[in-house]
Parts: structure tokens; sequence; C-alpha cells
């Protein structure tokens, strides 16, 4: 990845413009402009088990919700979410909404999303841009230290993920694929 590549999502519709990468900074964050459309959602409630996370609206609105409290975010405004804390976003606004999104570290964030986009690119990602189970189960494990969904429970992904797993790999399913992302995948901590 290098400044200024567009990442776009053609099922969700959103686009990140890479505005910093983590390598290139002392504090390791990466941060993008994300055009987000109305009607947008993230994949549902989810933390980041290592990495803060910062929004700041530049145009629109984005409706955040940290720890079970919802607020919605306008032109100026911006929300910080720390590690380890559940957290949802969407743009119920009427128009596009441009936001600023910063994550610290940002190393296997971007790669992350570089890899989840590429899957929907691909059209291998439902209505919603998920992944199928067996690539879920593959992209779960790997990105477990970066991501986790709510639901179903942490305990219930990770007894099916640890189930699919194997089978995905014996069927060629993969993490993360040399065609979808220039970046090589960064390491866990």
């Amino acid at each position: 990845m290098r400044v200024g590549d567009v990442l776009e999502n053609p099922v969700t519709g959103e686009r990140i413009a890479i505005l910093e990468l983590p390598w290139e900074n002392a504090d390791r964050r990466a941060s993008a402009e994300l055009n987000a459309p109305a009607g947008t959602r993230v994949n549902g409630e989810h933390r980041h088990p290592g990495i803060l996370e910062r929004f700041t609206v530049l145009e629109g609105e984005l409706t955040v919700k940290r720890d079970r409290v919802t607020s919605v975010l306008r032109e100026g405004e911006s929300a910080a979410v720390e590690p380890g804390v559940w957290h949802d976003w969407w743009n119920a606004g009427a128009s596009e909404s441009r936001v600023r999104v910063e994550v610290t570290p940002g190393e296997r964030f971007g790669h992350m999303f570089e890899t989840i986009f590429g899957l929907a690119r691909l059209g291998h990602t439902n209505a919603k841009g998920m992944p199928n189970p067996l690539q879920l189960a593959v992209f779960a494990s790997e990105f477990s230290d970066v991501i986790v969904f709510r639901s179903p429970p942490p305990a219930l992904q990770s007894a099916i993920f640890g189930a699919l797993a194997p089978i995905a790999r014996w069927r060629g399913y993969r993490a993360s694929y040399p065609q979808i992302s220039r970046t090589v995948l960064a390491p866990r901590e």
C-alpha cells in the first residue's frame, strides 16, 4: 500500500483513500479518508483487542455506538474508541459521509481491510460484505488480534472457526491472497 491508494468495496460502496502508513511514522498510525454512502454500516458490533481507533467527521454525519452508548458525530466532531471497547458505526444520514479514520497501531488493520475489500471485489462476500463461513474461519483466525465481532459470542466463534479453519485450509482458503493484497501479511506482535 502507498499513500494515495484507494480501496473500494463494491458491495458496501465504501471507499478508503490511504493518507498515512504505519511504517512511516513513529506512532505506527495508519489513517485514511473513508467515504461511506448513506446507509453504509460496518458488519456489526466489534472490538479491536490492541488498537485505538479514532473517527473525525469531515462531511455528513456518522453514528457511533461505544459500550452501548450511541451518539451522532457531525462535521468537525471526533470519537475515540479505546482498545477492547465494543463499538459499531453506520451512516444513518441522508447523504454520503466523509470521515477520517485513524488506527494505532495500523499495520495489521490496513492489511485486514485490503483483504476484505479484495474479497468483495472478487465476488467472495455476501450482500453485507461478509465472506462465506469457510473463508471467514481462516480470516477470523488470522485477524483475531485485529477484530473480534460480538455476535455470535466470541467463545462460540472460537469453537466454530476452530473447527472450520482446518477444513477451509484443506479446501484452499487462505487468510490473505497475493492477488488482492499488495501488502505482505504483517506479523502478530
